[in-house]
């Protein structure tokens, strides 16, 4: 069985190969008569498209959009809203020997013993490239949810870490990194350039914060909402964990630490002195800010040789050519953000279906 689709009542498909002709979703379950066209898209990929600095991939794709269904004078029909993102700059030729062995920490070995062969050309599905889909989705996903304010930015590259005291979301738009302290994305460019020139990667944490959220969201057990939101981002490429609130940092807590007393609020409903589980308890959301931290892992197609076997199970080294991202990390920030706007979506819609 195949798994490409994404959500209960708002629901996603993406399709594509990195080197197809093109990539896209088809969306489903969107409430009709909201206002959409590609502007309200473009603007997301935009936000992740490659080659827009040295710190990224040096592929340069326009990323334009089109919305080839699903919508009718302007507003959504209720129907599937088909989406595709045409390649335009594929260089498969850079991939010759990736076809005869595997990339260490890529998904070729594992593609291969699953489906007995694999599109070698820059990873098929497997490689970043899919995300775009993600993120042309999310913004649909956002229309759902107007009320909610999704912020994402990078909190750490190569284990050198922002300083919170020097938060300031204004720079986040600022540097190529989304970063929101301007004394971290000076030392990251020198971290990036020293990285990218030997050849290698640099892995990198992404937070998202989500405010507007209403307490309610999320349902108990099987569809906690955190465990909703852990499924969406692990899905992401290249993540290799998450954390809710405070995360592992949590076991390391004593109760009373980890609490989030509560005192009398002014319109009914409690006002919390302290935000330890990031916004969800009993996977139901608290109305408190959502926070997330996502682990990406350093880029696996580097240029420094290692060791490898070949598909018919001999000793080789392997450096694999072409045009990567030193840092996945940077532009997975829109991807999460994406992934976050389409689960708290689908949960709105659950809620409202169950709660009225």
């Amino acid at each position: 069985m195949s798994f490409n689709t994404f959500g209960r009542v708002f629901r996603f498909t993406t399709w594509g190969e990195s080197h197809g002709p093109a990539i896209g979703a088809v969306v489903d379950g969107c409430p009709p008569g909201l206002a959409l066209s590609e502007a309200d898209i473009q603007p997301w990929l935009d936000k992740r498209r490659p080659g827009t600095s040295r710190f990224t991939t040096q592929r340069r794709e326009p990323d334009e959009v089109r919305i080839l269904s699903g919508v009718f004078e302007g507003k959504t029909t209720g129907t599937p809203i088909s989406l595709m993102i045409e390649n335009v700059d594929q260089r498969s030729k850079d991939y010759s020997e990736v076809a005869k062995a595997y990339r260490p920490g890529h998904a070729d070995y594992a593609y291969d013993a699953k489906y007995g062969f694999r599109d070698y050309r820059g990873g098929g599905r497997s490689s970043a490239r899919e995300t775009a889909s993600r993120v042309a989705a999310g913004a649909v996903a956002r229309l759902v949810i107007p009320q909610v304010c999704i912020l994402g930015y990078v909190s750490e590259i190569g284990g050198d870490a922002i300083d919170p005291a020097n938060f300031d979301e204004a720079e986040i738009g600022n540097n190529p990194f989304f970063c929101p302290d301007a004394a971290a994305a000076a030392r990251w460019e020198t971290l990036v350039d020293e990285a990218r020139k030997d050849g290698s990667s640099l892995g990198a944490v992404v937070e998202c914060v989500a405010t507007g959220a209403p307490a309610g969201w999320g349902a108990p057990l099987y569809a906690k909402l955190d465990s909703e939101l852990a499924a969406a981002c692990m899905s992401i490429n290249a993540v290799k964990g998450i954390e809710v609130g405070e995360g592992f940092a949590a076991a390391r807590l004593r109760g009373e630490q980890n609490a989030d007393p509560m005192r009398p609020g002014a319109d009914g409903r409690p006002d919390f002195l302290a935000n330890h589980a990031g916004g969800i308890a009993g996977g139901i959301a608290t109305g408190q800010p959502i926070r997330l931290r996502v682990a990406f892992k350093p880029t696996s197609s580097i240029l420094i040789p290692v060791e490898t076997v070949t598909r018919t199970g001999e000793a080789s080294e392997i450096m694999t050519r072409g045009r990567h991202d030193p840092c996945v990390g940077i532009r997975g920030v829109p991807v999460v953000e994406a992934m976050v706007a389409l689960v708290l979506a689908d949960q709105a819609l659950l809620h409202r279906a169950q709660c009225g």
